[in-house]
């Protein structure tokens, strides 16, 4: 019988993260601070520990992992690489398709392999409170299950839209021991200042980063956590390429095209920062492996987005990155992927996306939702709206394959399962979802916000 789920033992969980620094062709951008300034290892440390803030300037090619987070990592990984025989024949298409399923996490996302050494990094600093921001909620299940595991009190400022849309996702928070409050909230002056102008505003990741980075700056026992973007969030993601390249030399096949959804960045990252390594010494047999990035067509930051350096919240707390950006104070809609509704990317990303490393392509939602329930009728995991993305990418792929005869081998990071994300499904099915094109004059409303550098 034919081996469709390719596994590694415990004992092979990765012992370094990878730092795709060492292997870009240009260095990063630096962060910037109010004064147009390089920010200081100094200033960061008023939100983040010192050993976070080493690992977001470093160059150093490999990162030990610390044995206490390989040992909470053990919960669940090494994740499992499986071969979508099943999508294969019901798309008929010659293409051979893998992905990488991170819905085995107890979060049931890809997010606790930066949650887990982040709260495992704070407590080696004698923090005892984490604030943080989330989305659609997978970020903070994740922060708030790592916190559990080393005993840290966690608040979560969650994007409004998504608080009313996601219920069990708080109630996963809760059962972690997490605060979970609606952003914009009246817990910070951020939050009272937006809700003073507009009482029904609907919230962004950019407003929820502005009061969690608020409220851990004004507290000596606070650190602040971000589940995506930076530097070491990337890092820590890498968990999942390095041990799906072990796989496919198991499997004895390798990828030409990986996609992953990319809203900050952090599952893209994960997954194809391992192979760009390949890539840079000229590819796994002298073929380089394309590495396609997935957004959605409402927050199309990286398709759509310019190139440059703005804040990573709404409010203006956060340093300066070079990113491409739809502008800070961008209003994204109320779309079912909320992890993907943010006005910016990684810098790392962003940076290899403007030097033709990395490609991105952006899909409307009804498109992806299609694509996630054909391939949970093919292969029976329902997939969060985020993975649909990276979904809806590869099947246009294969079916591509179908009309050339081309045999490739497809690969994607299903991020999630979207076992708390059923009442977006409903609203599928009864047709009460539906495409949006962000208009380019909003886009470029937003953009003429940014901030002036040098």
């Amino acid at each position: 019988m034919e081996s469709l789920r390719i596994t590694l033992e415990q004992s092979e969980i990765p012992t370094h993260w990878y730092n795709v620094v060492a292997d870009m062709p240009n260095p990063p951008l630096p962060p910037l601070g109010p004064d147009g300034q390089p920010v200081s290892p100094e200033q960061m440390a008023a939100i983040f520990p010192m050993t976070i803030i080493e690992q977001e300037m470093s160059a150093e090619r490999w990162i030990p992992i610390p044995e206490p987070v390989r040992q909470v990592y053990r919960l669940w990984r090494p994740s499992p690489l499986i071969r979508a025989r099943r999508l294969e024949e019901l798309l008929d298409t010659p293409a051979r398709i893998y992905y990488k399923y991170e819905g085995v996490s107890p979060a049931g996302s890809h997010k606790p392999n930066t949650a887990v050494p982040q709260a495992f990094y704070n407590l080696q600093a004698g923090i005892k409170r984490i604030t943080t921001e989330t989305g659609a909620g997978q970020w903070g299940c994740s922060m708030a299950f790592a916190g559990q595991m080393f005993g840290l009190d966690v608040r979560v400022y969650m994007v409004k839209v998504s608080y009313q849309q996601k219920p069990f996702r708080r109630s996963m928070m809760q059962t972690w021991g997490a605060e979970v409050f609606a952003s914009p909230s009246s817990m910070t002056q951020t939050g009272r200042d937006l809700l003073a102008r507009d009482a029904d505003n609907p919230g962004s990741l950019g407003i929820a980063i502005s009061e969690a980075v608020e409220e851990a700056a004004s507290r000596s026992d606070t650190s602040y956590a971000l589940g995506s973007v930076l530097n070491h969030v990337a890092l820590h993601q890498t968990i999942i390429g390095q041990e799906a390249k072990k796989q496919f030399e198991k499997a004895g096949d390798w990828p030409e095209m990986i996609f992953a959804p990319c809203g900050g960045g952090s599952s893209f990252a994960g997954i194809a920062f391992p192979f760009l390594a390949d890539n840079a010494a000229g590819g796994r047999h002298g073929r380089p492996t394309r590495l396609i990035a997935v957004e959605p067509t409402s927050c199309p930051t990286l398709t759509k987005g310019i190139y440059a350096y703005d804040f990573g919240d709404a409010s203006g707390f956060t340093p300066l990155m070079k990113m491409y950006t739809l502008g800070h104070d961008f209003m994204p809609p109320g779309i079912h992927a909320g992890g993907l509704r943010y006005h910016g990317d990684s810098p790392l990303v962003s940076q290899l996306y403007h030097e033709g490393l990395i490609e991105a392509v952006a899909v409307s939602q009804l498109a992806t939702f299609e694509a996630g329930v054909l391939f949970a009728r093919a292969e029976g995991v329902i997939p969060a709206p985020e993975s649909n993305h990276a979904i809806r990418a590869t099947i246009d792929e294969a079916l591509r394959c179908k009309q050339s005869g081309e045999v490739k081998t497809l690969f994607f990071n299903l991020t999630g399962h979207g076992h708390f994300d059923m009442a977006a499904y409903d609203r599928y099915f009864a047709g009460e979802l539906e495409d949006f094109d962000y208009p380019a004059e909003a886009i470029g409303a937003s953009l003429a916000h940014l901030p002036k550098v040098g």
